[in-house]
């Protein structure tokens, strides 16, 4: 089998690259991007609405994102995550001051893989099972 071509978004994320916090792996038929401990980035290379760069942020810091970046929205399908598809005029300016911001730590970019505020749950009579979990994508 030949090998896999590199991802073609591979070169936003190169200033991150010399900080030993960094971290990409293969995900979903694209690249996860992590950095000081933080799933900062999605980089995926398909049909819209998965060609471009999707920004992994609490909800609440979305509105402040989106003001900074009027290319980013919420993305069609995963809106707890902002998309900037690589269709937009803007992106690769855009991509670049993300990059930058993600070096500076901003605290609006970026969650912690796995974690999730749950509501607590009242336990059910004679039920002692937790909950199943979904994946962090899909929540």
């Amino acid at each position: 089998m030949p090998p896999r071509p590199p991802h073609p978004l591979l070169w936003i994320i190169d200033p991150l690259r010399d900080n030993p916090s960094y971290l990409d792996k293969p995900m979903f038929g694209g690249r996860a991007v992590h950095f000081d401990g933080r799933f900062v980035l999605y980089l995926s290379w398909k049909d819209e609405p998965w060609r471009g760069v999707l920004v992994p942020t609490e909800r609440e810091h979305q509105p402040a994102l989106i003001a900074e970046f009027p290319a980013l929205a919420p993305h069609p399908i995963l809106p707890k995550w902002l998309y900037l598809s690589e269709a937009s005029p803007s992106f690769e300016a855009d991509a670049a001051r993300l990059v930058a911001l993600i070096r500076r730590l901003d605290p609006r970019i970026g969650v912690l893989p796995g974690a999730k505020a749950r509501k607590p749950t009242k336990p059910k009579a004679g039920v002692t099972t937790p909950p199943t979990r979904k994946h962090f994508m899909l929540e």
